[in-house]
């Protein structure tokens, strides 16, 4: 039997984020049975409070028809407990979602093989380069990539996942239909013909400060583990990493610059137990056993394989920025207050190194005074950024 009436009237009825899971499975997971109780019966139970009763009395099956036909009109998709597709991590959540509304495959929900990437709305280009690395890696090796939708690295890892013809997965703060953040709007349509956008919200709910944080336990709930890339002392992508904890999932993190505000976030989290990635190698080898059938005939990758891809994307997002008009101030070789230049380096890093110093200098000048084209200049940089040599200052400048 469809269930799908029956359960937007609970979904709804309770509201987003509700504590269910006690009461659907009292009643075997059957909306309808829950439907024909009485709201007496039903409190009990003692398994959902007076004012989940309440709520539950004001909302009808009428106007649960009338979110069913919204979500037909538009061919979109409702995936419920009922359902083969429902992701099958969220069925243990206390908090679980009864309704997902899906634009695009739900076939993707399926697939156990998942890892959330997060970070930083406001991320820096090495965040997103390597937000993007991660994703595309992993997506070749057969993960779905899950993630918010935002601006940053939430966008960098949808990108990374596309980038492979990989699946991905957006979560969404929002109702479906609902005009948010259009920037991403492009991104967005990408991702529905290749993956899916999910929401727990009806059709055409407004994004605000409550529905964030509801949405992150459904991204780290559905995800083997999350990967927080990026993210300040107060980021919302901390919130997602907590919620993977408190649902038994594994949180994992990049190290970033110890002295950036920006990286204080992921810093601490490894500091906190969260298992650090340097390479897709760490994840790959968290999941090796528990899925050896899908991983046993895929090489390792590269021990430099993050560098590698994040190079490449650093390029790429260079050469999309507007060209600057201002004039770069005159060359200046700063001067040396740094160890001796590495051996492990490679050439063109080596001769990058020996230009920056303490004193912050802007990237035209790195690449008047090195001689090397843009590319193999922010290849370098690259290379010294993720051996912790320099760090990145607003406007494109650098120092050790």
């Amino acid at each position: 039997m469809n269930y799908d009436l029956y359960w937007i009237w609970l979904s709804c009825g309770l509201g987003a984020g509700a504590s269910c899971l006690d009461l659907v499975s009292y009643y075997e997971w059957n909306p309808q049975e829950i439907y024909g109780s009485s709201f007496n019966e039903i409190f009990s139970l003692d398994v959902i409070t007076k004012r989940q009763v309440e709520k539950l009395k004001g909302f009808s099956l009428d106007d649960a028809q009338k979110i069913l036909d919204e979500v037909n009109a538009n061919g979109w998709k409702i995936i419920t407990p009922s359902s083969e597709f429902y992701p099958h991590n969220l069925l243990s959540l206390q908090d679980l979602p009864l309704v997902l509304y899906v634009d695009g495959d739900e076939r993707v929900l399926t697939n156990e093989l998942s890892v959330s990437v997060v970070g930083a709305r406001k991320a820096s280009d090495y965040g997103k380069a390597v937000a993007r690395a991660l994703s595309s890696a992993l997506s070749e090796k057969g993960f779905t990539i899950v993630s918010g939708g935002a601006l940053g690295v939430d966008s960098a890892a949808h990108q990374g996942a596309l980038d492979e013809k990989g699946k991905t997965i957006c979560v969404l703060g929002c109702g479906l239909g609902t005009n948010y953040l259009m920037d991403n709007k492009s991104l967005r349509d990408e991702i529905v013909k290749n993956g899916a956008l999910v929401t727990e919200f009806p059709p055409f709910t407004p994004a605000s400060r409550r529905t964030f944080p509801m949405r992150n336990r459904i991204i780290s709930g559905m995800s083997l583990g999350t990967i927080v890339v990026e993210a300040g002392e107060r980021s919302g992508s901390l919130i997602t990493a907590r919620c993977a904890l408190e649902q038994g999932r594994d949180v994992f993190a990049v190290p970033g610059d110890l002295v950036s505000s920006s990286f204080l976030g992921t810093n601490n989290l490894i500091r906190n137990g969260a298992t650090p990635v340097f390479s897709p190698n760490d994840i790959l080898e968290s999941y090796y056993f528990r899925y050896h059938n899908e991983f046993k005939d895929k090489e390792r990758f590269a021990d430099d394989e993050i560098i590698k891809r994040a190079q490449k994307y650093l390029t790429i997002q260079e050469t999309q920025k507007p060209e600057i008009k201002e004039q770069p101030k005159a060359v200046t070789v700063a001067e040396s207050v740094k160890k001796d230049t590495p051996d492990y380096l490679t050439d063109n890093a080596k001769k990058v190194y020996d230009f920056i110093g303490n004193e912050p200098i802007h990237i035209d000048e790195i690449i008047k005074i090195s001689g090397l084209t843009t590319e193999k200049t922010l290849s370098a940089i690259t290379e010294l950024e993720i051996y912790g040599l320099v760090t990145q200052l607003s406007g494109r400048r650098y120092k050790i």
